[in-house]
């Protein structure tokens, strides 16, 4: 039966799971009593009352608790796992303990069977729906902030402080999700200096999102620290990295590209080890350009086989190295579907005016971003090095 909808935009959508006929009937006649809009459907066994739940929306069960195939708790049990709905169990006068037991295994409320009237099933059920409702809310909340909890403790360990000591070199950093209150995927970067004064630093970018990427990046992260600060370089460096990222990867398929860096401001030096991923920019007073450097493959995709040669480059007295994921060039330049590329993150770069490093980067991720409009939905990470060597009286 069905009923016009008063303040509500639809009907309540009702299930009667009762095997009894005679039951039935009376909750049937209680509810066409109330003035409580609603459609009503009837089964008369927990499993049939599945298939219907599983057939459409419901917004309240009544529920007897002796049914042929289920009796007591055992039947708000078999109900609740197929339904967002809200549970009001029928009980008998003998079964004093029956409602309250049901509630303690998940049902929102209990009726006893011949002491009800139509006011007070109108009221069970629409406060059903309610409460039901604000438990959904509820646990809603509770797992955006568990989530929440878990991306800041991730991105804590994909983003951690720079290790800097008072240097010529100071560094910039930014993270974007690839969509909103998403997992971080496995973007990662970090930046140490040496006792020897060379200032070395990572970006990487583990294949996929969630957090099996997100946890892989962050161990090859402090791996990368712990190596890096333990004196290992280079090809041997990355060679470990990859025994790591074979050992920790949840999947045969997951590999990570990723740029090593070295800037040594006493020599003069920057030395790159690119790890199939692409060449970072720089930019001088002369403007900006792509960095031509050797490549290697990326980590797990042959293991034990990769090799990583090295680029080494003249260190312009000042300027900036930008290393990024590639989220920031992966997004669309204009409403035709053309990517932005290197040469149209280049093109953005040579607009900004900014000088100061921090809003420089705010400035580059909000153009991308602008141009994006949400179509391409990457993570992006990017490491900003500035540099000053005019106090060591070096570079080119």
């Amino acid at each position: 039966m069905t009923y016009q909808a008063a303040g509500r935009a639809e009907p309540y959508r009702i299930l009667l799971v009762e095997d009894d006929d005679g039951d039935a009937l009376l909750v049937e006649e209680l509810l066409y009593d109330t003035d409580l809009p609603h459609t009503l459907v009837r089964c008369r066994t927990a499993a049939d009352a599945r298939i219907s739940l599983a057939s459409g929306r419901v917004d309240c069960v009544l529920l007897d608790l002796h049914l042929p195939d289920a009796s007591g708790v055992e039947t708000v049990q078999a109900i609740q796992t197929d339904t967002e709905a809200a549970i009001i169990v029928l009980t008998g006068l003998d079964e004093p303990r029956a409602g309250v037991d049901a509630l303690a295994a998940g049902a929102q409320d209990y009726l006893i069977k011949g002491k009800v009237e139509p006011d007070l099933m109108q009221r069970a059920v629409r406060y059903a729906v309610q409460r039901k409702q604000a438990e959904r809310a509820n646990a809603a909340l509770q797992i955006g902030r568990l989530r929440a909890e878990e991306n800041a403790r991730l991105e804590r360990g994909l983003l951690p402080e720079p290790l800097l000591s008072a240097s010529a070199v100071t560094a910039s950093s930014r993270y974007y999700p690839g969509r909103a209150q998403a997992l971080l995927g496995g973007d990662f970067l970090d930046v140490v200096q040496t006792d020897d004064g060379q200032v070395h630093a990572v970006i990487g970018d583990v294949s996929g999102h969630g957090p099996d990427a997100a946890a892989l990046g962050v161990c090859l992260r402090i791996a990368w620290r712990a190596l890096t600060l333990g004196g290992h370089r280079d090809q041997q460096l990355l060679h470990l990295l990859e025994r790591l990222h074979i050992a920790e990867r949840t999947g045969s398929d997951l590999f990570t590209t990723c740029t090593l860096i070295t800037l040594d401001t006493a020599a003069g030096t920057l030395t790159l080890h690119l790890a199939g991923h692409h060449e970072p920019l720089l930019i001088t007073p002369d403007g900006a350009r792509q960095v031509a450097a050797s490549h290697g493959i990326a980590l797990g995709v042959a293991p034990g086989l990769g090799k990583w040669p090295s680029t080494t480059l003249r260190l312009p007295v000042r300027g900036s190295l930008v290393a990024y994921t590639d989220g920031l060039i992966e997004g669309f330049a204009d409403t035709g579907g053309t990517r932005l590329g290197v040469e149209g993150l280049l093109g953005i770069i040579d607009t900004i005016g900014a000088t100061d490093p921090s809003a420089h980067l705010d400035q580059l991720i909000a153009r991308t971003r602008t141009l994006n409009a949400d179509r391409h939905t990457d993570d992006l990470a990017v490491l900003r090095l500035d540099w000053d060597t005019t106090a060591h009286g070096t570079g080119a």
